[in-house]
C-alpha cells in the first residue's frame, strides 16, 4: 500500500456558521492523506500509477472557494471529489483546521477530521 499526503495547505476562505465568519473569512489549513494499492508497476515512473498530490491540492482549493456553514460539510465534499478522481483509493482522510476561530478566549485552531475507508 502507498500513502500520498499533503500537509498544511493554507487557504483563506469564508466558511463558518455565523454571518460575520462568512463576511470576514479566516485562514484554514488542510491535510489530506490517501492510501491506495497501485494498479500497475511504479517503476514505470508515471503519474497515471499514483495519486497526484497536486491534484489533491487543486480539489481542496476548488472546494474552499464555496462558503459553507460547517467545515464538516466542506471535508465531506473534498473526500467525495477525491473518490471521484481516484475511485481505486482504499482510504482517505481530510483534516481541516480553522485558525483563530471566534471564541471567548485565545484558541490556535479548531479542527474536523473526515475519513473514508473503502468497504
Amino acid at each position: 500500500m502507498i500513502t500520498v499526503a499533503i500537509h498544511g495547505a493554507e487557504f483563506f476562505a469564508k466558511h463558518g456558521y455565523y454571518p460575520e465568519e462568512q463576511l470576514l473569512g479566516c485562514k484554514f489549513l488542510v491535510d489530506i492523506t490517501v492510501d491506495f494499492t497501485p494498479a500497475d508497476e511504479l517503476k514505470k515512473d508515471s503519474l497515471a500509477n499514483t495519486v497526484n498530490y497536486e491534484q489533491l491540492y487543486n480539489i481542496a482549493s476548488r472546494q474552499m472557494q464555496h462558503p459553507r456553514k460547517l467545515i464538516e460539510t466542506l471535508g465531506e465534499a473534498i473526500i467525495n471529489d477525491i473518490r471521484t478522481a481516484y475511485p481505486y483509493i482504499e482510504k482517505a482522510e481530510v483534516i481541516i483546521k480553522k485558525k483563530h476561530p471566534p471564541m471567548p478566549g485565545p484558541v490556535d485552531h479548531t479542527s474536523v477530521t473526515i475519513t473514508y475507508a473503502k468497504p
